[in-house]
């Protein structure tokens, strides 16, 4: 645990230190996006989240339930979340980008002291695994803000990567699984519970993402002209955004190009399609008479053991509306799940940019449909018969 927090922490920095380099560490000089936090206010709350929950010992996000003060006198007012809307972030007098560093390697020293006092049980290392879990989040969002702002990125943190594997459809027998985490897993966040058996009826699913070769067929076939492979909610984003292929796309003669981290590159076919949201995966599945997974079923999928089915590539969208599970209780971190049930959509697995120590194939993540900043694309099902 004090190793993945040590790292965590030094990722955090490497990634903020490429905001830094391009002037970025002034919240003025950052584009005011719905999508984005300016990075020095994401950095001091990162360290703030975990003085919060680890030091402070705090037993809900209520402002009202840590004790004692931030070792900022105005960090509370600063970098609580759910205090601080998110249109006021860029105005806010914060400390210096010196000051805030200072501030972040206090408190890790402080959470590293603590930790090595804690007895080894999932209670006591509760607050430790929900920080590490948030600073890996946050991480992660970092590395898409480098990507939507068109700035550089650390070298290990931008790869892509080709399929390996020749795509295949893999047939499932289906049955009775237990969807969701039960007690005594360790650390899990609240939308996870309570595990529940659920019935999965047979069904086929591709071994592998789609690809970008796939998707660029599916351009060239009019499929962003073509209404009859949008769903109502998909044309009126479609609309708004006037768009003939994905986010990053551009058409260089007779191929496509795309933008990574500020450096235009030929389009690899075998790659992973990314950036593209719930929407235009349902188009794409429209077009070529196939759907998406729900969640169960890949869940199912992915701890089948079949070894055909690969996963952690890019974040993948499912059919799946967020909901809570049945006898869902909302956690310490009240803000985590519960405002977000109905609205946003389920994605599942992991990408490319998530640390390998967050991987769970339970794991629900989740995002509102027309987001594609996020490092997320899709696979496909046939439908039944």
């Amino acid at each position: 645990m004090a190793q993945a927090l040590r790292h965590a922490r030094d990722y955090t920095l490497s990634l903020f230190d490429c905001f830094a380099a391009a002037g970025m560490d002034v919240s003025m000089r950052v584009p005011q996006l719905r999508i984005v936090n300016p990075p020095l206010w994401e950095l001091g709350h990162i360290a703030w989240f975990a003085e919060w929950f680890i030091l402070r010992e705090a037993s809900s996000s209520h402002p009202a339930d840590a004790h004692g003060n931030c070792l900022l006198s105005k960090g509370d007012d600063w970098f609580d979340s759910a205090m601080v809307p998110h249109r006021s972030r860029w105005t806010l007098d914060l400390p210096s980008t010196g000051a805030l560093k200072t501030y972040c390697h206090e408190v890790l020293d402080r959470v590293l002291d603590k930790l090595s006092r804690e007895p080894n049980d999932d209670e006591a290392l509760y607050p430790y695994r929900l920080a590490l879990a948030h600073e890996d989040m946050h991480g992660e969002a970092l590395l898409y803000t480098l990507q939507t702002l068109g700035l550089s990125a650390p070298a290990q943190a931008a790869r892509g990567e080709a399929s390996l594997f020749a795509p295949s459809e893999i047939g499932l027998p289906g049955g009775t699984i237990e969807l969701g985490s039960a007690a005594g897993r360790g650390f899990v966040f609240d939308n996870e519970r309570q595990a529940h058996a659920c019935r999965v009826t047979p069904f086929t699913i591709d071994s592998a993402l789609v690809s970008n070769a796939q998707y660029a067929d599916f351009v060239g076939d009019g499929g962003y002209d073509n209404r009859q492979f949008w769903s109502t909610a998909g044309a009126d984003w479609l609309m708004r955004q006037e768009r003939s292929a994905p986010r990053y796309w551009q058409r260089d003669g007779g191929q496509w190009r795309t933008m990574r981290f500020g450096q235009l590159s030929t389009l690899s076919g075998a790659e992973p399609v990314r950036h593209v949201n719930l929407y235009e995966a349902q188009a794409y599945c429209a077009w070529a008479g196939r759907r998406l997974p729900t969640e169960m079923e890949w869940e199912y999928a992915a701890l089948s053991g079949h070894p055909a089915f690969r996963w952690g590539q890019l974040w993948e969208w499912t059919a799946s509306p967020f909901e809570p599970y049945p006898g869902f209780e909302v956690d310490r971190y009240r803000e985590y799940s519960e405002p977000w049930f109905t609205s946003h959509q389920v994605l599942r697995g992991a990408s490319f940019a998530t640390p390998p120590r967050f991987n769970s194939a339970r794991f629900r993540n989740f995002f509102l449909p027309e987001r594609d900043d996020i490092f997320a694309g899709f696979r496909t099902c046939a439908w039944p018969g």
